[in-house]
Formats: C-alpha cells, sequence, structure tokens
C-alpha cells in the first residue's frame, strides 16, 4: 500500500537581478508530494527563532523539506552515502531545539 502523500504546487518567479536589473518574465511552477505539512513546519522553524529573519527561516524550511523528501526517495543513491550517516544527527538537533 503506497503512503499518501501532501499535494503542493510551488511557483518560483525571477524578479530581479544581482546588479538591480528588472529581470525578464520567468517563471518555474512545479507540482510536488511530501508526506509533511509544510507550512506546519515553517511556522515550526519560525517559532524556533533560529533566525532573526522569519523570511529566512522560511526558506531554510521549505528548502530543507525539498531536499529531505528527494533524499528520502532516493536513499540508496551514491550521491547521499555521507549525508544519510549525519542527516539523522542534524534532524535531531534541529528538532530539540
Amino acid at each position: 500500500m503506497e503512503k499518501r502523500s501532501n499535494k503542493y504546487y510551488l511557483t518560483l518567479s525571477l524578479k530581479e537581478y544581482a546588479n538591480g536589473e528588472t529581470a525578464p518574465a520567468k517563471e518555474l511552477g512545479m507540482q510536488f508530494d511530501n508526506h509533511d505539512e509544510i507550512f506546519s513546519i515553517i511556522e515550526k522553524i519560525k517559532d524556533k527563532n533560529i533566525f532573526q529573519d522569519p523570511n529566512e527561516a522560511a526558506q531554510f524550511a521549505l528548502g530543507l523539506k525539498l531536499f529531505s523528501e528527494i533524499k528520502l526517495k532516493h536513499r540508496k543513491n551514491p550521491l547521499f552515502d555521507e549525508l544519510n550517516e549525519v542527516f539523522p544527527v542534524f534532524m535531531k538537533k534541529l528538532k530539540s531545539l
């Protein structure tokens, strides 16, 4: 039986280049599944006050969840060999804060 996942749609838009020039209309939209409810995780990370900026907390939480879901799905991929040892330690530390 397949485990059910939450379904998300994410839109990424480039608004301005580092040199200050306005970027041409460029967007990437993607649908993805994640076993966690990401909005509640974003709020938990914000509440932990790990970062002073709530936007950085949201970026961190979203990036971590996108990355960790792919790592979990492909845990036997040799690319993740070193991370498979330390990632659980990192996650326990994060959750204990």
